[in-house]
């Protein structure tokens, strides 16, 4: 048996589960197989770096776009929206890139010579 006390915002919780000596196997089995912190940092790093050179890449290749082509393209690069996002985010304040009006949506353009 395990008792849970607590509370979700302001309501109070108390919650009581019971487990038989299966459960309690598979649940000692899913604690042993999850990933240690040091295993599963070490690729979205890598990940994470590798994903922003290719950013860079897209920008670089194109010379200039605008925000909403260049949005497309990173997320499409980055698999999800919210990633795609911060990818944006990051090109506009990089040295390497400058940002101008171009109407509805901003200019994107490479301005790093290397």
């Amino acid at each position: 048996m395990l008792r849970i006390r607590g509370t979700i915002g302001d309501l109070p919780v108390d919650l009581t589960l019971e487990l038989d000596d299966g459960d309690w196997a598979r649940l000692g089995a899913q604690l042993q197989a999850a990933p240690t912190p040091s295993a599963s940092t070490a690729a979205p790093v890598k990940h994470n770096d590798d994903l922003w050179q290719s950013a860079q890449e897209v920008l670089r290749s194109a010379g200039q776009l605008n925000g909403l082509e260049l949005l497309d393209q990173l997320e499409g690069l980055a698999g999800d929206a919210g990633a795609g996002k911060r990818l944006l985010v990051r090109l506009r304040h990089s040295a390497k890139v400058k940002v101008s009006s171009g109407g509805d949506t901003p200019l994107y353009t490479w301005v790093d010579p290397l």
